[in-house]
């Protein structure tokens, strides 16, 4: 991480030497609309049109977001052209001269298969054409040459060659900082789809034995255990969106409770205690229903059917800036460093239901110092605490679901 925050710095500040560079190129004796020196001017300009051009990169290289940004990064340069490509095609063409957008594909296949830039002359009849010149500048990202900016001007310019290469290097950041963003919402994705196949075969035979068993002897108890099962999966296997509301992942729980005491009877005592205002608290999607079904694992089944009841419970509190959740069982509990193995994912034995998965997405969302905090000995049952800030950049729920 230290080197790519060096690369970002590395990459920023060329961009603010080219805003200087401008401004003495521009440079006038009065200052302008109060903005300090005429350098200092250029340079706020220079940012200020920077920052507009990223955010379409953020989301990757695209025609879309290439068409987005390709006026800025023109304005950047001050040229009378300018296009971005990928490796097969032109993305876009802002400026003069678009009739060149076969010649420059032709000669991109030398910088795009050594990732050096480029400066060679345009061929061209047309008379009223004013650009004659074209300087590439390869966009890389992880030492793969993604495609190319190119800069068209009406003659060659060894400024124009440095600062294209510059900005080159600009935008290549952004693009390595969208491809982090994808690789992010993948390894979320991978998290979750992994968890799914750790509930599907624990929970759901367990369950439709649960249903068949009432459907001669009790078939309007069999049709409410139904449908708590198919509320819970539908949650459990829902499409949209990496972020949920504490509310719904609770309502989840509840049916998910609902057909663990179908099953167990009388031996499950759950407790709930819920501060209404902490409800609307977005969270990871599927964050708490493991870590209860993680206590139904150590706390029930982990006993013998004479050991009685095992008491589950779970609570939520406001605690300022953030809400505070706690989930504890009476149960067998863990060796504390069997845990500490569990959640290095060192060892994964068949009562480690979603430790580690709920605890990496915790740390990937809100930072290490969000990770579970868990305090557990053999025999003494499980307390789980996960801290949830109310307001995270990123963090958004995408709306209840609702049965249909």
């Amino acid at each position: 991480m230290s080197d790519f925050l060096a690369g970002l710095c590395v990459a920023v500040l060329p961009v603010l030497a080219l805003g200087v560079w401008l401004g003495r190129r521009t440079a006038r004796a009065k200052s302008l609309a109060g903005l300090g020196t005429p350098v200092e001017h250029a340079t706020f300009e220079t940012l200020h049109t920077a920052s507009l051009a990223a955010p379409p990169l953020r989301a990757g290289l695209t025609e879309e977001t290439a068409r987005k940004s390709a006026r800025k990064l023109r304005s950047l340069l001050g040229t009378d052209a300018l296009c971005l490509t990928d490796r097969a095609q032109v993305l876009v063409w802002d400026g003069d001269g678009a009739h060149h957008r076969t010649e420059i594909m032709e000669r991109l296949a030398g910088p795009l298969d050594t990732g050096r830039g480029e400066a060679f002359r345009l061929t061209c009849d047309r008379l009223d054409c004013s650009v004659r010149w074209a300087v590439v500048a390869p966009l890389t990202v992880d030492d793969r040459v993604h495609g190319a900016l190119v800069a068209c001007a009406p003659r060659e310019s060894a400024v124009l060659v440095r600062a294209a290469g510059e900005v080159a290097r600009w935008v290549s950041v952004q693009l390595e900082l969208a491809d982090l963003d994808q690789s992010r919402t993948r390894l979320i994705e991978a998290e979750i789809k992994a968890l799914r196949a750790q509930i599907s075969p624990h929970f759901i035979f367990n369950s439709l034995a649960v249903i068949a068993s009432f459907v001669r002897t009790d078939p309007e108890r069999a049709r409410e255990l139904l449908l708590e099962f198919a509320d819970f999966t539908r949650y459990s296997f829902r499409r949209h969106g990496d972020f949920t509301t504490l509310a719904d992942e609770l309502h989840a729980i509840d049916h998910y409770l609902a057909l663990v005491r179908a099953r167990f009877g009388e031996r499950l005592s759950v407790t709930l205690q819920i501060a209404p205002e902490v409800l609307p608290v977005a969270l990871p999607f599927l964050c708490l229903q493991p870590l209860v079904e993680n206590a139904v694992k150590h706390g029930l089944e982990g006993k013998a059917v004479s050991s009685g009841t095992c008491r589950i419970q779970i609570t939520a509190q406001d605690a300022g800036a953030e809400a505070l959740v706690v989930i504890e069982d009476d149960g067998a509990g863990m060796d504390p460093e069997l845990l500490r193995r569990i959640l290095a994912r060192e060892a994964s034995p068949s009562g480690g239901i979603g430790l580690s998965n709920v605890d990496d997405r915790l740390r990937q969302v809100y930072g290490d110092d969000h990770g579970l905090v868990i305090e557990t000995a053999v025999g003494a049952g499980m307390k789980i605490t996960v801290r949830l800030p109310k307001y995270q950049p990123g963090v958004h729920s995408a709306g209840r679901l609702t049965r249909e």
